[in-house]
C-alpha cells in the first residue's frame, strides 16, 4: 500500500508542537486592524491550540 501524502494546505495552516499539540493562527488578524481593540489584536498574535475531533483529522492530514 502506498504512503499517505501530506495535505499541503493543512501543513501550511497548522503546526504540531514537540509534545503533539496542534496549533493554528487566529482568524481576523491581518486586515482592518484600525477598527479592532488592541486587546483583540494582541491576543490574535498567539497561536491557538486545536483539540478534539478536528485535531485528530488534521493530524492525520499532516501525517504525524
Amino acid at each position: 500500500m502506498p504512503k499517505q501524502k501530506t495535505h499541503r494546505a493543512a501543513s501550511k495552516r497548522f503546526k504540531l508542537s514537540k509534545s503533539g499539540k496542534l496549533f493554528h493562527q487566529m482568524s481576523n488578524y491581518f486586515h482592518k486592524n484600525a477598527n479592532k481593540r488592541s486587546k483583540s489584536i494582541r491576543q490574535a498574535r498567539q497561536d491557538k491550540e486545536l483539540t478534539g475531533g478536528p485535531a485528530k483529522n488534521i493530524k492525520r492530514m499532516i501525517g504525524s
